[in-house]
């Protein structure tokens, strides 16, 4: 069975509720607003990976929330309500990443003029810009991104990214990784020099879980 990893930004209203079911593993990020997750609240620039049912509430000012979920591509894209919105896909190669998987969700930071070297990642992912720009190298061509811009990237090409050259920047990330990396960081740098170079970027991780991709499908 083939996989795909899909972005959506939902827009409760405030008080909304609605939910969220165990069969697909999810990452969740609060964009604007505030929600509660089954009782536990998730202030603005807060997020989870979750692989059961979720019941959620937006605060009593509504909420942004970018939503990844992991799906069959044979399975249809279900919005939650007509204030939701698929932002983008991408399909997930299992076999690249391994037989054991987690999901993460971070935060990657640059500082003005920063930049990430050359590099891989062990499993592909999508990346919605929080704040500041960017500007992404692969295969050839460069694509320029603003706040709320998404982009996918399978983990195997090779990247170079170079933020704003003026302010800092930062992007939400929700990857599936090899479940050996839980804790540790999933770059590679391409070139062998760079390894030992500083590096500009920070990262925060929110949440990371172990997802079994296989076993939920048999």
């Amino acid at each position: 069975m083939t996989y795909e990893l899909r972005l959506y930004e939902d827009t409760p209203y405030a008080d909304e509720q609605f939910y969220l079911s165990s069969d697909s593993p999810r990452a969740l990020y609060v964009s604007a607003g505030a929600i509660i997750v089954n009782s536990e609240s998730k202030a603005q620039d807060e997020g989870l990976v979750s692989t059961t049912a979720l019941n959620i509430r937006a605060g009593n000012e509504g909420a942004t929330i970018w939503r990844w979920e992991i799906e069959s591509v044979d399975n249809p894209s279900d919005p939650i309500s007509i204030r939701s919105t698929l932002r983008l896909t991408g399909e997930i190669d299992l076999g690249s990443i391994g037989e054991e998987f987690l999901m993460r969700l971070d935060s990657v930071e640059f500082p003005p003029e920063g930049c990430a070297l050359l590099h891989t990642h062990q499993g592909p992912g999508i990346r919605c810009l929080r704040e500041g720009s960017i500007r992404i190298d692969t295969l050839g061509q460069s694509s320029s991104y603003c706040p709320g811009g998404a982009w996918f990237e399978n983990g195997s090409n090779h990247v170079f990214a170079q933020a704003d050259l003026e302010k800092t920047s930062r992007f939400i990330r929700a990857m599936v990784l090899p479940q050996a990396l839980l804790g540790t960081s999933s770059i590679k740098y391409v070139n062998e020099d760079d390894k030992h170079k500083p590096k500009s970027q920070s990262y925060r991780v929110f949440s990371e879980t172990a997802i079994n991709l296989v076993e939920r499908n048999n």
